[in-house]
């Protein structure tokens, strides 16, 4: 690593460009506070998620996430696939369980029939859970 690089990564460097550009001392501050405490609630809330939410979500990138978004954020990669996120809003996330025993006949056009086994179910439901 040059010292130019070194010199770069360096916090006082880049308040000073920071400050040289009009951007005053509270502003970068609120900044990385802003940033620290988005960091914070991230590791929160995956060292807060279940095993059974773990397993929905492996589920789920495994025979979902082709089509439908699995997170709190981005879009579906298939537009007429609704997020996971949404899905609470639709249905009560619960009463999902008889269409995910029975196999998904419906969704959107082009989703296959998917026939869940009883864990299957449970897991991909607490991972829903943790979508609202």
């Amino acid at each position: 690593m040059t010292a130019w690089s070194q010199r770069k990564a360096d916090p006082l460097h880049c308040f000073l460009l920071a400050s040289a550009s009009g951007v005053s001392y509270n502003h970068v501050m609120q900044k990385i506070a802003g940033l620290i405490a988005m960091l914070a609630g991230l590791s929160q809330a995956q060292a807060q998620v279940s095993p059974a939410a773990q397993r929905g979500l492996q589920f789920s990138q495994t025979n979902c996430v082709r089509c439908h978004s699995i997170d709190k954020v981005s879009p579906s990669t298939l537009s007429i696939a609704p997020p996971f996120r949404d899905l609470h809003q639709r249905y009560p996330v619960e009463n999902l369980q008889g269409p995910l025993t029975e196999g998904i006949r419906t969704g959107h056009p082009t989703m296959p029939e998917f026939r869940l086994d009883p864990g299957q179910i449970s897991d991909l439901i607490a991972l829903l859970n943790t979508l609202k």
